[in-house]
């Protein structure tokens, strides 16, 4: 420190603040020296080189000026031509070779002064260059006639200078680049200079032709011109020929130089050509400025994105006058190129190869023009993560260029979806997969219902289809969300004024639509199903689902129209809202009563049939719809305490003791930008210790499923590591609006040990848990307790996205899940695929006829344009698998509708509106079957519970074909434990199949549900089995067939009981195929989760019915999907209100509940 102050000067004596502002004088004359940089530029010669090389404008200026003069040479050689008269030659000549040589002295003086400028140490060099020699002649014969006047009358050969014109052009068009940015082509860049070379070459030899037939003919400059363009198009007349030696050689020359320089040009041309076929050219800026146009940045372009990305987007009608820009860095594909040479896409689609991280790639593809931009992801790359950050990558760049653009964003993981929050639409694909799936396993075929909702479609498919269920699904299947202003409304104008569940009724039954949610003018928020307590308002905005929107359809009236206007019906039109009709409040009064004499135990789980003053035979009757909620009705609740039927602190059955949940939001979430959820959750954390289901631990030591006692069956989870999105899989089945019975286990078996910031999210759920093992290990199967599962869900694994041979990514997932379904054939397993193409091989049977059939039928749908051609494969319409791909479209989708992904979202729980409602199923019972329509089902759910059904998940026989029938034998012996003949087989199958029919439906002539056909084909069955005695060969030949199928699923099931005691597991919760009888099979496959295995037929199918009409059959085992109003809001559905009114809701449909079976 001492050092430090010895260092400073002193101040001088008499320092004033004077000196402190100007400065001490001293200071000023110490020897400071000024330096001066880049001296080497201020020279003469780096002057004149920075003005006519170095600088851009400059450069550009003089290169323009050099054009000029030679193009001004040749011009003045052409007139020298015309003039060469000798009667007037000397009058005209003088002043003409005035301006010769005067051009030729500049031109000297300027090429000299380039060459002392750009002399680098070699003068040869400079000396022999094509350019300066042609100077040299054209310009140093002028300047000795100057001293030499007897050389004026020679004719010097200034047409030359067309070339240095030429190569001027060219140095001018580079430096037009460089100092405008002007961004020509190469492509035209490479034309301009061919034509140059053309036109050169013609005018060298029409003036050298005629130049040197001075001395011959004196042919005249036309002539010349005629005899170049006739020879040089290969026609050669011979009419005009050269006649002295000097000028037919150089016509060789001429040629010869025309076959080694056009060629060349030609070649470049071509290659220049082949790379913008490759790289694409420009969207030009007037056709951006007068056309509409989007952009497609993708990473890898492959047809089915491509395909899927076209069909959706040019499916309304209002985008057929749009172009689609594609940016994608890579290579055209050979798939791709030849789908865009198609006229219906070559004339709206162009390719551009470019990166969007460049500005010049955004700028030709005008993206600061666009209507929008969509960036979607690489889902087959191996590293999602490093495929979302460029995914982010090109959204900034996109937003820092074009800000005004609309961005549609896709992205894969999503901890990554905060930092593209500024984007307009933003799809999550694990948020949307895992909630998909997670709502699979209570509500059955979720799946399929949101990919027919986010697909467009006519309801075109499978009209010429001789099945019914395929016209009456593919007709279904073109239902859609549409939005529409009230107070424009036909649907639904006239029920301003009235409750959301009486337009919703009333609406169905009269135009078949059906209402699913609103929106205020004054908030933005979409309300599901609001409830009744929500009066229409002429500004709210209606959510409906229909085939196509209103202002595309036309209204034919029925003459039923003209008795509801007298008042015969009792749902009549009212213009007075502010007071209740006298017909609603005697509805009310009768629905009161219904309320009153129709209660039941508290535990009823179906729609009983109503008593109607003790008589029996009069037709059921279901309470009307009230026009405004009653207030009566609407009792409040306790919003954040447990419904009165999860409060047992005792089982009923079991007596054991029920931990208690509370009810809450989830205190750790995995990433950031989550939604918020109330959940049922765990009054204290679990340790992690805890959560590891095969491992006992300090806190209990439970090493399987069977010694938890789970009441209900479990729901296994196979994913290769726990990501973020797995979340999303667990918070809608731990949502607050699902009863604590419900709930079911999740049990997640992961190929890798998960991280504690992810069992920091999970350990606060209720029976949760994990443990590391792979589905392809039937031990980790067996340890996680899949014999007391009833769902399986396989999850799509990264590390198997990407493949060398396309759709290969699969063939994993495909095996193993096959080898699942003959090992445990009771499990439904939900299984998603990379590829949606790969849906045919599940549950591959290679002797089924009907999948072959349905193989047919969907190339026949993709033949005629068909966006679902998919459909009609059996594990999509039963919702056995899915592929994340089939949501690309509700991206593409919210471009024309913009509210697509808030209701997807809101329907699958991964937002929650106060107020607005969520999907949930309920199966119809044998004793719901009295209401016989879906019409009364609607008036029914409605009156009583406020709910909105959506549609229906059937399950039915299936029928075989003739070419079946012969198999029917090798199914008899399958259950049949000792056969001695074929007459005891014959009984015992009759038996059989009359359990099975029984069992299907209830009694004929009270269901007429079942089919003409099946009927058809049970006399046929009945016939061939009276035949059966007089084939007494074939059968023998059957029944060894039959047992050999029995001693290999003897085989399997032996394998899996010596494996569960090997790991000290209890065997009996394993259920032998062998042991099942006819009637337990056929009652598991309609439930829908058992393919029957012992005929390796299929002989049960699912579908969806979205939206169906109301005079539609209900049929036994049908699952009615519905969105139930919020139950935190003061609606008429609140739990105390349902328990007081006698069993007003269907049985819930999660086959969790269906068999509460205590481990």
């Amino acid at each position: 420190m001492n050092e430090l102050e010895s260092e400073v000067l002193p101040l001088p004596p008499r320092y004033r603040f004077r000196d402190l502002l100007l400065g001490d004088q001293a200071f000023q004359n110490d020897d400071r020296v000024q330096v001066e940089f880049y001296v080497n530029e201020n020279t003469f010669k780096e002057r004149l080189k920075l003005f006519f090389i170095k600088n851009q404008r400059s450069s550009l200026r003089i290169r323009l000026f050099n054009f000029s003069l030679k193009l001004l040479t040749c011009l003045l050689y052409i007139v020298r031509v015309l003039l060469d008269n000798p009667v007037d030659f000397i009058c005209n000549y003088i002043l003409l070779y005035f301006f010769q040589v005067s051009v030729a002295l500049i031109s000297f003086l300027e090429t000299m002064l380039l060459i002392y400028l750009s002399y680098k140490g070699n003068i040869w060099e400079q000396i022999f260059r094509i350019s300066f020699i042609l100077e040299m002649i054209n310009t140093v014969p002028f300047i000795i006639t100057i001293f030499w006047s007897p050389l004026r009358n020679l004719f010097i050969p200034v047409f030359l200078n067309c070339w240095l014109a030429k190569y001027a052009l060219e140095n001018m068009i580079n430096d037009l680049h460089r100092a405008i940015q002007r961004t020509q082509s190469a492509m035209f860049n490479q034309v301009l200079i061919l034509i140059c070379t053309l036109l050169c070459l013609v005018f060298t030899g029409t003036c050298g032709i005629q130049h040197l037939e001075r001395a011959g003919d004196n042919l005249s400059l036309f002539k010349s011109f005629y005899f170049c363009i006739v020879t040089f198009s290969t026609v050669g007349y011979g009419d005009v020929t050269p006649k002295i030696w000097p000028s037919q050689l150089l016509v060789v020359i001429m040629i010869c130089v025309a076959l080694v320089v056009l060629p060349l040009q030609f070649e470049e041309l071509v290659y220049l050509w082949m790379e913008r076929q490759k790289s694409g050219g420009n969207y030009s800026r007037h056709r951006a400025q007068t056309e509409k146009h989007v952009v497609l940045c993708v990473s890898s372009l492959k047809i089915d994105l491509l395909m899927d990305f076209l069909n959706e987007f040019y499916a309304h009608p209002r985008l057929q006058d749009y172009y689609v820009v594609i940016l994608c860095p890579t290579e055209m594909d050979i798939q791709v190129r030849r789908v865009l040479q198609i006229p219906l896409w070559s004339q709206r689609v162009i390719y551009l190869q470019g990166s969007a991280l460049k500005d010049q790639d955004l700028m030709r593809a005008k993206m600061d023009n666009g209507e929008a931009c969509f960036i979607l992801s690489s889902r087959n790359e191996a590293d999602r993560t490093a495929a979302d950050h460029q995914t982010i990558l090109r959204a900034w760049a996109v937003k820092d260029f074009a800000p005004n653009c609309p961005l549609y964003v896709q992205i894969l993981k999503p901890e990554n979806k905060f930092h593209v929050k500024f984007a307009d639409h933003v799809v999550c694909e694990e948020e949307c997969k895992y909630a998909m799936l997670a709502l699979n396993c209570v509500c059955p075929a979720t799946s399929t219902l949101i990919t027919l909702l986010v697909h467009t479609s006519r309801g075109q498919e499978g009209q010429e289809s001789p099945e019914q269920w395929q016209r009456m699904y593919g007709r279904c299947s073109g239902n859609e969300v549409y939005h529409i202003r009230m107070g424009d409304s036909k649907f639904f104008m006239e029920y301003e004024g009235k409750s959301f569940t009486y337009a919703a009724f009333h609406a169905h039954k009269k135009y078949g639509v059906c209402l699913i949610g609103i929106r205020r003018e004054e908030n933005k928020s979409i309300l599901l199903n609001p409830g009744p307590r929500h009066i229409m308002t002429a500004s709210d905005t209606c959510f409906y689902i229909n085939i196509t929107k209103e202002e595309n359809s036309a209204f034919i009236f029925k003459q039923e129209e003209k008795q509801k206007k007298k008042g015969f019906a009792g749902r009549g039109i009212y213009d007075g809202p502010s007071r209740l009709p006298v017909h609603s409040i005697i509805a009310s009064m009768v629905a009161m009563d219904l309320q009153n004499t129709e209660c039941r135990p508290v535990n009823s789980s179906k729609l009983t049939l109503p008593s109607e003053n003790g008589s029996g035979n009069r037709r059921p009757s279901i309470a009307p719809v009230l026009e405004l909620a009653d207030s009566s009705s609407l009792l409040p609740c306790d919003l954040l305490s447990d419904q009165s039927e999860d409060e047992m602190t005792q089982s009923d059955d079991e007596g054991l003791t029920v931990v208690e949940y509370v009810k809450g939001y989830p205190p750790n979430s995995p990433y950031i930008g989550s939604s918020p959820t109330l959940c049922h959750l765990l009054p204290v954390k679990a340790p992690f210790c805890c959560l590891r289901l095969d491992k006992g631990c300090k806190h209990n030591s439970y090493e399987d499923a069977k010694a938890y006692g789970f009441k209900n069956k479990l729901i296994i989870v196979s994913a290769e590591t726990a990501g973020n999105g797995l979340y999303n899989f667990i918070v809608p089945l731990r949502a607050y609006y699902r009863s604590r019975k419900e709930l079911n286990p999740i049990v997640l078996l992961l190929d890798n040990k998960p991280e504690n910031h992810f069992l920091e999210a999970i350990c606060c759920f209720p029976m949760v848990y994990y443990m590391e093992g792979t589905i392809d290990n039937l031990d980790s199967l067996l340890q996680c307790g899949i014999i007391y599962a009833d769902n399986l869900v396989v999850v799509d694994k990264e590390s198997t996205m990407s493949a060398e041979e396309d759709y290969m990514a699969d063939a994993k997932t495909i095996v193993n899940v096959q080898t699942m379904f003959r090992l445990f054939p009771s499990l439904s397993i939900i299984t998603e695929l990379t590829h949606p193409s790969n849906m045919r091989f599940m549950q591959f049977r290679a002797k089924d006829s009907y999948s072959l059939a349905l193989s047919k039928l969907e190339k026949k749908e993709r033949e005629n344009g068909s966006n679902l051609a998919f459909m009609f494969r059996l594990p999509f319409a039963a919702g056995r698998v899915f592929s994340i791909s089939m949501l690309d479209t509700l991206l593409y989708q919210s471009f024309v509708k913009d509210y697509m992904i808030t209701i997807t979202r809101l329907l699958l729980g991964l937002d929650t509106t106060p107020g607005s409602g969520y999907l949930c199923a309920m199966k119809i019972t044998e004793d719901d079957l009295w209401i016989r329509t879906y019409g009364r089902l609607f008036q029914k759910l409605c009156s009583s519970s406020a709910e909105i059904p959506i549609g229906i998940y059937r399950t039915e026989s299936h029928m075989f074909s003739t070419s079946e029938v012969r198999n029917i034998g090798s199914q008899i012996s399958i259950n049949v434990e000792d056969c001695e003949d074929t007459k005891d087989v014959k009984e015992h199958w009759n038996i059989k199949t009359s359990h099975h029919r029984n069992s299907c439906s209830s009694d004929q002539s009270e269901h007429p549900l079942l089919r003409r056909k099946s009927m058809q084909w049970a006399r046929r069955l009945s016939r061939k089995g009276n035949k059966h005695t007089s084939k007494t060969a074939e059968w023998i030949s059957q029944q060894r067939l039959s047992l050999y199928r029995r001693s290999e699923r003897q085989e399997l099931s032996e394998l899996v009981k010596n494996r569960m005691k090997h790991l000290g597991l209890p065997t009996t919760g394993y259920e032998d195929v062998a042991n099942l009888t006819a009637s337990d099979v056929m009652n598991r496959v309609n439930l829908g989760y058992l393919q029957d295995e012992m005929n390796d037929h299929q002989n049960t199918l699912s579908y969806v019915l979205i939206n169906p009409p109301p005079d539609t059959r209900l049929e036994l085992n049908d699952i009615v999907y519905l969105i139930r109003s919020d139950p935190l809001a003061h609606v008429a559905n609140d739990s105390h209100s349902r328990k007081s009114s006698c069993s007003n809701k269907l049985e819930p449909c999660n086959p969790e509940t269906r068999d509460e079976t205590q481990l």
